[in-house]
Formats: C-alpha cells, sequence, structure tokens
C-alpha cells in the first residue's frame, strides 16, 4: 500500500507520548519512515525511546528544504517545539493514520459538533421560519 503513494518529503515530529520524548526527522518518504517508525525496525534513538507516534509534520517540495527545516528545529528551544506541535494537534493526536487514510484526521473537528455544526444551523433555520409565520 505504502509503496504505491507519491514520495512524501517531510519534517517531521514523533514522540513516545504526549509531552514525552519527541524525535525530530526528515524524510522523503514520511509513509514509508513513519510505518519503519511505528513496527520498530530502524535501530536507534527512536526504538530505544519508543518514539512511535506522529504528532506533527510539514510537507516540502524539495529535500533540501525539508533537512533546513530539520535542522533549524532541532535548535529550537523545547518549549517553542511543544508549541509547534499543540498549535495544530493540541491533543497530541497521533497523525499517521489520517496521513495514509486509514482515519479521519483528527485535527478537524466534526460538522456535527457544537453551535456552528450543520445540524446546529439547520435547527436555528427552522426556528427562524416558524417566527416569520
Amino acid at each position: 500500500m505504502d509503496s504505491e503513494r507519491r514520495p512524501f518529503i517531510a519534517t517531521y515530529i514523533e514522540a513516545s507520548r504526549p509531552f514525552g520524548v519527541r524525535y525530530i526527522g526528515m524524510t522523503s518518504n514520511l509513509y514509508e519512515r513513519g510505518r519503519q517508525h511505528r513496527d520498530g525496525v530502524i535501530e536507534g534513538f527512536t526504538k530505544r525511546h519508543e518514539c512511535n507516534l506522529l504528532v506533527w509534520y510539514e510537507q516540502h517540495a524539495l529535500v533540501t528544504e525539508a533537512i533546513r527545516r530539520e535542522k533549524a528545529l532541532k535548535r529550537w528551544k523545547r518549549a517553542w517545539k511543544m508549541q509547534l506541535i499543540e498549535a495544530r494537534n493540541p491533543d497530541w493526536a497521533d497523525l499517521y493514520p489520517s496521513l495514509c487514510g486509514s482515519a479521519p484526521d483528527p485535527r478537524i473537528k466534526s460538522e456535527d459538533d457544537g453551535e456552528g455544526s450543520v445540524a446546529a444551523f439547520l435547527k436555528r433555520l427552522g426556528q427562524a421560519r416558524d417566527l416569520e409565520d
């Protein structure tokens, strides 16, 4: 399945758990690299610290851009990295299943949630029509 996808050049952050150990990396194929982290097939830091949750990623057009971004992020303070993750993924949800299309993106809230939902709008619309009659 992953081998049939087009390459996905990215800088990414894997975590052991929310607010836990983080690994910053770059890859020319995020689908494959994410699977490798999840399966623990790459020896080293991520396997030793069980960093297998994809909590943040940024797609790039060129490998050189991804490398530049990875090096910059590695120089950032811990608090800045936490803010980067929480700005787009406040629940520290694993983004790998949604990246692969096997689950909805957890960063996007359902249209059925809250007063801004479609159902709530239709309910308000019906109430407004009742007032007009």
